[in-house]
């Protein structure tokens, strides 16, 4: 703007006939604005000098010399008095010039018998002094004007302004969360999600919310069937629904709707009489003992939720010949305040997104594949008290006050029916998807994601305390934008639907929009679920942003002295993070409440969704601080990728969490164990060499900045390998719990191959992690390359 304004008086004085006068720098007005002497404004004025002398020098400006001496007819002492050696150009490179504007009758003046007295002078010294003012105000003028045109660097940074980002979450208030909640919870009686989702926009918008989007997409589910699934037992023709209770109408009036949501989203329908043998958590060990007693042909396993990825557990029974698998949660592995005995829960075996467009969105004119089930295998979730009645148990059995799990016992058959009908329809699934625009970069994404409740699935309300969370965050927000204020990054606000059967919602809109993210998305804050317990917040987040929610953490635990000692850590995460994590190798994080006991038990048993198990919400959150804390903690981390000018990732965790991942391993060889080293040099030396200086505002360069921020935001994608077991993640970085540190991939394939007479498997898995670990290491030397390369170029 300035370098406009600072053209504008030369511009309008084109066509009239200048006079130039040559000013020396020392010459200039004391109260000439620091503004005009910068190096850029000093090699401009070079530059204007040097084109004055040439124009001086053309054949017309002599024409005009000689012209107007004619005319005067003057002698060679009056020549001599118009001192015209003032308007000689400039041999000193040093000289200044000042472009004078004149009257239309200049050359008249000079024409016409000028009188030798000193008005002349006084009248040239008038004006270099009206030049020199105005220039003086000038300067001035673009002074402020640049100035008032560049506050958004000064705010939007979270090392100038402090209190900005207080200030922002100042706002968000725990009694405002829970109205909303609330408020939210009466919408899921709604027939159709689209209808929810317009609420939700219109929520948006009028909280200032500037471009608030729905993407519908018509996509295959699998719904429950026109009445509940039932498990007979043969021996004396008893039938249970799900739930436990017996089959009959009354019970059928009861909990209608809580029975026809028990079921296994894609799994295979029809009947199926065997014999129940109990596999435990359904591991590989399981499954070899099992194997060397009974024949597992086309028979129910018995299969606790919890330890591994139900999509795994799974895919090794079904390749050991099962046909039907009952599923449930051993009231051991649970809190001692939950009591879910009795309830039944909903699972999904849709690994995400649209099935019938597997890798490729849902939009109209795409190929559809006919895949009402994913899986050969019945699968049947039933309650703890049903399976207590299975294997002639009338409560799980507890002694001194320790919890006895549930076992079939051994030496006792079981054969039961299960019949299993549900529906497969194609429906329409909404996402509600707001942006609020970035003011010096608009093309780099944060995307914060929450879910909304679909009318089709099980009655949960814990998509209510996401949406709220997610829309008090934007309430806050845009109540410091309304007053001028942008973040440097666009947030991209996502709530998404069909969550529930397999994040088809954030899968969808991930593969529309698939080649755009992979270019421009920065990070992904997950809200999904943050209210699970009340004794424990537990942070989750890639390697590389491990400090930065570790600080955060620890001083909402020194707030409020309610945290035991967890760490920040890489584990799978339930929820719509899913894609962003396995696809786009985006950096991750999320904050949740948890109970403790809960993380000590079995992994995975957020897999099962209760409906019953989040209408306690607000027992275990009354005055809904817990939402407060989550809001105001994944609201200052969005604040700070989405302003600070350097990414606040850490290149060294990586390598670090890298090597931490080899230690114990005594699979581990020799090329793994040097590539990891390595790997940690060169971070190391990135980490010095490119990101220290670039935190220093003093040593900042815009150029160097963005490059820098490039290398940062695309450091994950490196550890996506091509294919892993089912349920695992391919981003190797994330373990599968807090229990395992070790690469998952390799714990697996060497489980694999322990009853194998080849190791193959375990060799491809090494393969992998040495690929992604080479990869990396290249990927920063690279970098480091650049950097030095844009040096040597500017020297």
């Amino acid at each position: 703007m300035g370098e406009n304004e600072a053209s504008l008086p030369n511009t309008s004085l084109q066509g009239k006939k200048m006079a130039y006068q040559k000013v020396n720098a020392d010459q200039r007005a004391p109260g000439h604005s620091q503004y005009l002497d910068n190096d850029d404004l000093q090699a401009t004025a070079l530059d204007l000098e040097w084109d004055m002398e040439k124009e001086l020098e053309e054949p017309g400006f002599d024409q005009f010399q000689l012209e107007g001496i004619e005319n005067q007819n003057l002698g060679h002492a009056e020549t001599e008095d118009l001192n015209l050696d003032s308007i000689q150009p400039a041999t000193s490179p040093k000289g200044r010039f000042q472009r004078l504007q004149e009257e239309s009758d200049y050359v008249n003046s000079y024409t016409r018998s000028a009188p030798k007295s000193n008005r002349c002078n006084f009248c040239r010294l008038l004006k270099i002094l009206c030049t020199a003012t105005i220039l003086f105000i000038f300067g001035i003028l673009i002074g402020y004007y640049t100035h008032k045109n560049c506050p958004s660097n000064a705010t939007s940074s979270g090392t100038d302004n402090p209190h900005l980002y207080q200030e922002i979450l100042k706002a968000i208030q725990a009694e405002n969360i829970k109205k909303m909640f609330r408020n939210f919870v009466q919408l899921y009686k709604s027939e159709d999600d689209t209808e929810i989702s317009k609420k939700l926009k219109t929520l948006w918008t009028s909280s200032g919310l500037e471009d608030v989007q729905l993407g519908n997409y018509s996509v295959l589910l699998n719904l429950p069937g026109p009445s509940p699934s039932t498990v007979t037992l043969r021996s004396s023709g008893q039938c249970f629904h799900p739930n436990g209770q017996p089959c009959g109408e009354e019970a059928r009036k009861d909990s209608s709707q809580d029975l026809l949501s028990s079921y296994a989203a894609y799994s295979a329908k029809g009947t199926l009489e065997a014999e129940v043998i109990d596999v435990n958590y359904g591991t590989a060990d399981d499954l070899k003992r099992i194997q060397k007693m009974k024949n597992v042909t086309n028979q129910i396993a018995l299969l606790k939720l919890g330890k591994l990825p139900l999509l795994y557990k799974l895919s090794l029974l079904e390749k050991a010949g099962f046909g039907g698998i009952l599923l449930y949660t051993d009231p051991c592995d649970l809190p001692n305040t939950e009591n879910l005995s009795y309830e039944t829960f909903m699972v999904s075996l849709n690994p995400g997104g649209d099935p019938s467009t597997p890798g490729y969105p849902s939009v109209g004119g795409s190929f559809r594949q006919n895949r009402s089930n994913l899986t050969s295998l019945l699968v049947q979730p039933i309650s703890a008290s049903l399976v207590a009645k299975l294997i002639s148990s009338p409560k799980e059995k507890t002694q001194n006050d320790v919890c006895s799990p549930l076992k079939l016992p051994s030496n006792e058959i079981r054969i039961v029916s299960m019949h299993i009908q549900t529906v497969t329809k194609f429906k329409t699934i909404t996402n509600v998807v707001g942006y609020l625009k970035g003011s010096t970069s608009p093309d780099r994404y944060i995307i914060v994601g929450s879910h909304h409740h679909t009318a089709y699935s099980y009655n949960g309300q814990e998509w209510a305390s996401s949406t709220a969370i997610i829309t008090a965050f934007i309430q806050a927000l845009m109540l410091r934008v309304k007053k001028g204020w942008r973040p440097d990054r666009t947030i991209v606000f996502c709530s998404w639907g069909g969550t529930a059967f397999g994040n088809i919602g954030s899968y969808e809109w991930g593969e529309d929009f698939r080649k755009v993210l992979q270019r421009n998305a920065v990070a992904y804050v997950s809200l999904h679920n943050p209210i699970r317990g009340n004794s424990s917040l537990l942070p989750m987040a890639s390697p590389s942003l491990q400090q930065l929610i570790a600080e955060k953490k620890n001083f909402s635990c020194t707030r409020r002295a309610q945290c035991p000692e967890t760490h920040v850590s890489s584990v799978q995460i339930q929820g719509d993070a899913d894609y962003f994590i396995n696809h786009l190798g985006v950096p991750t994080l999320q904050f949740v409440y948890e109970d403790i006991k809960a993380l000590k038990g079995p992994s995975f048993l957020s897999e099962a969704l209760f409906p019953k198990r989040t209408t306690k919400i607000e027992e275990m959150d009354p005055f809904f601080n817990l939402h407060e804390t989550i809001t105001k903690l994944s609201g200052e981390v969005i604040l700070q990728i989405a302003n600070e000018p350097v990414l606040p990732f850490n290149a060294l965790d990586i390598a670090l969490e890298v090597q931490n991942s080899l230690k114990g391993n005594q699979l581990n060889t020799h090329q793994l164990l040097a590539m990891a080293s390595h790997l940690r040099e060169s971070a190391e030396l990135f980490q010095s060499d490119e990101m220290r200086p670039a935190n220093n505002p003093k040593e900042r360069a815009p150029i160097r900045i963005r490059m820098l921020n490039d290398v940062l935001q695309d450091m994950e994608k490196n550890f996506l390998v091509r294919q892993v077991p089912p349920g695992f993640y391919r981003n190797i970085l994330y373990h599968l719990d807090e229990k395992t540190s070790q690469f998952s991939i390799i714990l697996e394939a060497w489980e694999h191959c322990r009853s194998l007479p080849s190791n193959e498997t375990l060799q491809e898995a090494l393969s992998e992690v040495l690929n992604s670990i080479n990869s990396a290491q290249v990927y920063f030397k690279a970098g480091l390359d650049v950097f030095e390369s844009g040096l040597v170029g500017k020297n």
